[in-house]
């Protein structure tokens, strides 16, 4: 395929490899698309991570959020869910202070309630991957073609909106449907590279390898 056969979205990298175009060749980001986005993860730290960083992400560029990563998991125990819900005003004071993270008390305090609410999830489902993955969408809820055109619309879906909807239900916050959405393309909830992209195929095999959690042999809840 030549650079002039390439389809929209598509962008062919100095490894001479095709990928999706949001990364832009920008290594970091690069690497990001690579080894984590749209690998199907059940860890709960990383989950929780995830959602609470798509929630900073708001109004900014996941690329800013990536790069602060490091100096957020240091101001956030590690995403640990059961330090992060203990966290009172000094922490919060110490955040706001944190020119390493993004200074938003909004969001800084949202953090806070959404560790509380996650631990909520975890003693009702199990784990908070239980949870996330009942919300997985079936291939009729999918897309034919996972191409630039089809995804250019899926800013949102209907199963990201039935997320957002019952978390806001249960307390959290920062969770629109947007950055719900964002987060289950992120975690592997749903493939979203693009077809032609190197990593589709890998990243659709570990779909099909993962076991979801909280299923039961035969596919029982």
């Amino acid at each position: 395929m030549t650079d002039g056969e390439l389809g929209k979205g598509l962008l062919r990298g100095e490894d001479g490899l095709v990928r999706c175009w949001w990364h832009g060749n920008k290594p970091d980001y690069l690497a990001y698309h690579d080894a984590e986005w749209g690998r199907p993860m059940a860890d709960d730290r990383r989950l929780f991570e995830k959602v609470c960083l798509e929630g900073f992400q708001s109004g900014l560029s996941w690329l800013t959020i990536l790069r602060k990563r490091e100096n957020f998991r240091s101001a956030f125990a590690g995403f640990d869910v059961d330090r992060v819900a203990e966290f009172g005003e000094a922490d919060i004071a110490r955040l706001l202070g944190d020119a390493g993270i993004v200074r938003h008390r909004g969001k800084i305090v949202s953090t806070i309630n959404n560790a509380a609410r996650a631990r909520e999830l975890r003693d009702e489902f199990g784990s908070l991957a239980a949870y996330f993955w009942r919300h997985e969408p079936g291939p009729e809820d999918r897309p034919e073609r996972c191409d630039h055109a089809s995804l250019s619309v899926l800013a949102q879906t209907p199963t990201s909106r039935a997320l957002s909807k019952d978390l806001k239900k249960r307390g959290w916050s920062f969770v629109g449907p947007t950055t719900v959405y964002a987060f289950m393309q992120a975690m592997g909830l749903v493939n979203d590279h693009l077809e032609g992209c190197c990593m589709r195929a890998t990243v659709e095999a570990q779909r099909n390898a993962f076991r979801r959690p909280g299923r039961l042999p035969g596919g029982g809840l």
